[in-house]
């Protein structure tokens, strides 16, 4: 029986991943969220209005988009209250947002440079990824307090033993992404059940992977 429970939050699983970004003063931001999604080359990133990464994308147009494996959670959940702006104003400030200038230092992450795009990447991410704003739309009409930026990849960074050898894939079950569903953190790379749509679209698969029955 289905039940009709009147959702508050609709958070069924989604990555997280680590928003890098350049503050005014050209000092390094870097945020954790979870509404993201891509297809083909591009992302889509939904983001509050009340953040300094939402007003460096805007301002500056462009990220590093670092994606977290599961095992990197605890330097996730450091940041996870924190913001890049000094003033800290309503609902932050009621569920403990504090400021911190230096969030990687914060984190225990480290700064590599980009190739292409200002921000830096975060050393310690197994995938990462160079962007630029294309377009930015605001987001939940008519009560509007939150935007949809659009990104393009110019570059993507993958460690080497999460590409399946001889192709330009990243292994499904050698990547572990860390994953937010209802605000909890999930992890597991566990082959659970063959794809369909994977094998109709020709995907590679690597050695371990389980073969349909």
């Amino acid at each position: 029986m289905h039940l009709v429970p009147g959702l508050k939050v609709h958070y069924y699983g989604t990555p997280v991943v680590l928003v890098s970004t350049i503050n005014p003063d050209g000092t390094a931001n870097l945020a954790p969220m979870s509404s993201a999604w891509w297809l083909g080359q591009s992302a889509m990133l939904g983001m509050g209005d009340n953040s300094q990464t939402a007003a460096n994308l805007q301002r500056h147009g462009e990220c590093v988009l670092n994606l977290p494996s599961s095992d990197m959670v605890d330097a996730v959940d450091r940041i996870a209250l924190t913001t890049g702006k000094p003033e800290i104003i309503g609902y932050k400030r009621a569920q403990g947002y504090r400021h911190v200038a230096d969030k990687f230092a914060h984190a225990g992450l480290t700064e590599q440079q980009s190739d292409l795009v200002e921000p830096p990447r975060v050393r310690e991410c197994p995938i990462q990824l160079e962007c630029t704003v294309t377009a930015h739309h605001a987001f939940g009409a008519p009560d509007t307090s939150a935007h949809g930026y659009e990104v393009r990849v110019l570059r993507a960074h993958v460690e080497e033993e999460l590409v399946i050898p001889g192709t330009s894939y990243v292994d499904p079950l050698r990547w572990d992404p860390l994953i937010m569903k209802f605000c909890d953190f999930f992890g597991g790379a566990e082959n659970v059940h063959p794809s369909r749509l994977a094998e109709g679209w020709n995907m590679p698969r690597a050695a371990t992977a389980v073969s349909a029955a």
